[in-house]
């Protein structure tokens, strides 16, 4: 039955393929003809938006506040205040986290008289030494990891330290400090709601859908318009984008949390607040503390795009540095970037796993030995500056605070290792680029550009229909109406275009790599550590090896976005097939068949929701790459969303082509999720 069906579906297929290149060659290219191109109905709806957010922040609620240029009360509206005045806030906190850890002085405006201007100076403090911060993170490295993760995290921070980026590197750290902890407490709220409320689920789960695919550059348009520009502006950005796996994790863990355990609580007469603090969460632990992990790993991810709306530190460093073409100073700032996401990810993964001894019975010098350590480090750091005051005397105290671009640098060595690269292999890594431009990726956008719209639409809700029904149907159709509706439809089949290629190749990497390291667990524990590194590096520093070596192209995207999708499809694939039982295994092999048979007829059949989901997300980190690459230059929807940023009514805009991209996104999420759940039901896993 089970195989009648199947074969059912693959000759629905078929036919729709065959009725899909039907319609792609008897459809007129032609102005005006609907089954071409539908009419840009919402091309207002950019305008609607900005009209809005304009009243809203100019006119709507006003409220008398004091102004004190002009000494008299002023109608200013509510929601500005209110958007001001959470700014205030962060900026704030950014600040004072960032001059405790690089010196600074904080002021105060009192009133006087009549004279709201006085400036009271109410705190002054030098830097912490780097020598202090380094000891601290290796001290704290040690405390939840033992010996291995302190070296490197001291290593780590010492390398930034002699290589001149200690100060922009502080700064970024102070961004993230506050960035992440809010992330973490919205979300955590935000989930515990959830898991209270079927309904708030239900209402999250969409929003959470939309958000993990709305590209980076979408968040940052509105909050730059209702925030202002500057370190707070991308903090916010930053918050609303990491919140999210946060979310999911809170839900999915206290989810995980045993109802026997929930049911002991409530008969030792937990109240439903001791129950949620006493016993869910702790039990949840772990999976809370993943939640942690993602909310750091996407606060560093957005450290080089919240530089586009005035965030200060290593991001605004590397973008300067590319726009200057100076690749050996990019590539040492982006190494910085790198070894602060593994030393965040190390840490708070350590943190996630680590566990607590309620029971022991320890002295009040050992329940704080590593406060002592510190305070040790502490005052040896301090002692270490103020002799290197009278060593250095003449220039830099390098004990205290190495001044930025003034330590080591290979910059050089870089810059004129790329020089060789393309010195030697000039023609080779043209003749290959000209070849995959003009060949291979010229002819496979301009065939999408030739599709129909009604060709379009009825690929994908025939695919929708044939896996899910009509529900599914109606719900592809609708993202894909949407798009079609806008006047950006061509932008987004080029977009579509690029992450047909990226997915196509990375897919199959993935699955290959993964199949290959997956037969012995020493090679998936490898391949699994190296999809870790892989994914806590920001997706932009992909950019840089790719732009030396093939330039600002669409070959230099693709490649990038190949190997930052590879990570999931890996993954998955190497988790779904070690989670076939190994009594299926032998009884494989019993049967006579071959490795290869076995393959192809138990474990690929077995994995496949796990394939199906790592695809899934392949397409996700896809969508995600494309709109980055669009600062090497790209034409399609990621283009557009860039160039809202500078525009003075963008955020219409780049919230129309946020949503466009989105919904690419949840079209192909849909159809993915419903087939793997389809085989899961099938397979007897649900």
């Amino acid at each position: 039955m089970i195989e009648a069906l199947q074969n059912r579906k693959y000759l629905q297929f078929f036919l729709l393929v065959a009725v899909f290149l039907l319609l792609c060659l008897l459809v007129p290219q032609s102005e005006g003809n609907w089954l071409w191109r539908l009419p840009p109905l919402l091309s207002q709806l950019p305008i609607i938006i900005n009209n809005s957010v304009d009243y809203m922040m100019f006119e709507w609620w006003p409220i008398e506040v004091y102004d004190p240029d002009i000494e008299e009360y002023e109608q200013k509206p509510l929601l500005r205040e209110i958007t001001r005045g959470i700014s205030g806030v962060v900026l704030f906190l950014i600040e004072l986290v960032r001059e405790i850890l690089l010196g600074g002085v904080k002021t105060i405006v009192t009133f006087s008289g009549w004279d709201w201007a006085t400036e009271n100076q109410w705190a002054r403090w030098p830097a912490l030494p780097w020598t202090v911060v380094a000891g601290g993170a290796a001290i704290l490295g040690y405390a939840l990891s033992g010996i291995g993760l302190a070296v490197f995290v001291g290593a780590a921070c010492v390398y930034i330290a002699i290589f001149g980026q200690w100060e922009p590197s502080m700064q970024t750290l102070s961004f993230v400090l506050i960035a992440a902890p809010v992330a973490i407490l919205l979300g955590l709220a935000l989930g515990v709601w959830g898991y209270k409320s079927k309904r708030v689920e239900a209402v999250l789960n969409p929003l959470l859908n939309v958000a993990q695919i709305v590209p980076h550059f979408s968040y940052l348009i509105p909050v730059m318009v209702f925030f202002g520009i500057g370190d707070h502006a991308g903090a916010i950005a930053t918050i609303i984008f990491a919140t999210p796996p946060m979310v999911r994790l809170t839900i999915l863990g206290l989810k995980k949390v045993p109802p026997e355990v929930a049911e002991a609580g409530l008969m030792s007469g937990c109240s439903d607040w001791q129950l949620l603090r006493q016993v869910l969460i702790p039990t949840a632990r772990r999976d809370i503390l993943i939640g942690v992990n993602q909310v750091i790993m996407q606060c560093l991810a957005m450290v080089v795009i919240a530089s586009l709306i005035g965030a200060k530190g290593l991001g605004n460093d590397l973008l300067i540095a590319l726009n200057r073409l100076r690749i050996g100073l990019a590539l040492e700032i982006g190494i910085c970037i790198v070894l602060i996401a593994i030393v965040l990810d190390r840490l708070s993964l350590a943190w996630a796993n680590k566990q607590t001894d309620y029971f022991a019975d320890q002295s009040f010098r050992e329940r704080h030995k590593y406060s002592l350590w510190f305070l040790i480090v502490f005052v040896a750091g301090v002692v270490l500056a103020w002799l290197g005051s009278f060593i250095f005397r003449e220039g830099f105290n390098y004990l205290y605070l190495i001044p930025h671009n003034k330590g080591i640098t290979t910059a050089a060595f870089w810059q004129a290792g790329v020089d060789w690269i393309w010195d030697t292999f000039f023609y080779s890594l043209k003749g290959f680029n000209e070849w995959l431009i003009v060949e291979v990726l010229i002819p496979v956008k301009n065939a999408y550009l030739a599709m129909p719209v009604v060709a379009t639409f009825t690929l994908a809700m025939g695919a929708g229909f044939i896996v899910g029904g009509i529900r599914s149907a109606l719900i592809v159709g609708f993202f894909l109406l949407f798009i079609a509706l806008t006047e950006w439809w061509d932008r987004a089949l080029i977009t579509s275009y690029l992450v047909t290629m990226a997915v196509l190749i990375s897919g199959f990497i993935g699955i290959v790599v993964g199949t290959l390291c997956a037969q012995h667990a020493a090679s998936s524990r490898f391949i699994l550590t190296v999809c870790d590194t892989f994914q806590t590096f920001p997706s932009f520093i992909y950019l840089i090896p790719v732009m030396m070596l093939f330039g600002v192209t669409d070959t230099s995207v693709l490649i990038a976005i190949v190997v930052y999708s590879t990570i999931p499809a890996t993954r998955y694939t190497v988790e779904g097939l070690r989670s076939v039982p190994e009594a299926l295994h032998d009884a494989a092999s019993m049967s006579g068949v071959n490795r290869l048979q076995r393959w192809l007829s138990v474990e690929l059949p077995l994995s496949f929701p796990h394939m199906a989901l790592g695809i899934n997300q392949t397409v996700v980190f896809a969508l995600s790459m494309v709109i980055i690459g669009a600062m090497i230059g790209t034409d399609d929807l990621g283009q557009l969303i860039l160039k809202s940023l500078s525009d003075k009514a963008g955020v219409g805009n780049g919230l129309v082509l946020g949503f466009c991209v989105a919904f690419i996104g949840l079209a192909i999420d849909q159809i993915l999720r419903t087939w793997a759940n389809q085989r899961k039901q099938a397979l007897g896993m649900e």
